[in-house]
């Protein structure tokens, strides 16, 4: 054992050894001695003109074999030679953003519910590299989607959202914030943002204290209004250490989710496959056969 394992990136490009090969075979099996002149001259003539040393009849095929080598190396490096490493980190973002949505009768029901899946669209394009996640909340909350850096599927299923995905009556926004705050901690996002979409029923002391929840781990708590914001939209957004928007300010939304990102890095439980490929090193044996075609002689 030496340690890691070798393969083969492009293993088709090794089919051309075959071809390369029975060319080969043609030509030196065709080149021998002085070639064709060997059929138009006199052998008596040859034999003279070689004894007074003006043709070679033992003409090298050092520069054939050394072509023929370097090919057959170039289609070896071309074939993707790669060691496999397990000892490379992958790395995951501890920075992202829950987007929470009411989907009462309340709101979507209302005219402006279009734009406000327009406000959310909007904070998706600012996502970036972040991962996203998406809770839905009525009488009570549920995870539509969990935390993911696939955004076209989260952007999918923010399309869809209807009052019809949550069985309970109401409008409670504690309950969702609830669930934010432990789908953070779940995911161990120190780093992330909380988006609240809110016609402002509900808001309330029990939100207010899950408000307070969010920011000491370290997240914060933005509210996009349905109406005009009410004072409970500011309070919960000094609390939550963040801001309120409302339907007209798409682009300070987004600014919003992309200019504050505060990325971070940290290494994951478990390495990434990763390949080297040595094909450019390999390439460079090719130079070694074609040397000998500047060796004195070899002609």
């Amino acid at each position: 054992m030496i340690g890691f394992d070798v393969t083969l990136l492009r293993p088709n490009w090794l089919l051309a050894l075959m071809p390369l090969a029975a060319f080969g075979w043609w030509v030196l099996s065709r080149r021998g001695g002085l070639g064709d002149w060997q059929r138009v001259v006199d052998p008596a003539l040859l034999r003279a003109m070689a004894v007074l040393g003006r043709v070679d009849a033992q003409s090298s095929r050092a520069p054939l074999w050394a072509l023929i080598g370097a090919l057959a190396v170039i289609l070896v490096a071309l074939s993707g030679p790669a060691l496999e490493r397990r000892d490379t980190l992958s790395y995951r973002n501890l920075d992202g953003v829950l987007f929470v949505v009411d989907v009462s009768a309340s709101v979507t029901e209302d005219a402006r519910w279009p734009r406000m899946l327009t406000m959310g669209r909007f904070g998706l394009a600012a996502l970036e590299t972040r991962p996203g996640g998406l809770i839905v909340y009525g009488g009570d909350a549920y995870v539509a989607t969990e935390m993911t850096g696939d955004h076209l599927q989260l952007g999918q299923t923010l399309s869809l959202l209807s009052s019809d995905m949550v069985p309970d009556d109401g409008s409670r926004p504690e309950r969702a914030l609830a669930l934010a705050a432990q789908l953070l901690a779940d995911a161990e996002i120190i780093a992330g943002d909380v988006v609240l979409f809110t016609d402002g029923d509900g808001l309330g002391p029990a939100s207010l204290q899950q408000a307070a929840q969010i920011a000491a781990q370290g997240a914060r708590l933005s509210l996009v209004s349905l109406k005009m914001p009410l004072s409970d939209f500011a309070t919960h957004a000094a609390v939550g250490q963040g801001a309120v928007f409302t339907l007209d300010q798409t682009d300070a939304f987004a600014d919003w989710i992309q200019e504050d990102a505060r990325t971070r890095l940290e290494a994951q439980d478990y390495p990434l496959l990763f390949w080297k490929d040595l094909g450019r090193y390999v390439l460079g044996i090719a130079l070694i056969p074609l040397l000998l075609l500047f060796r004195k002689g070899t002609a």
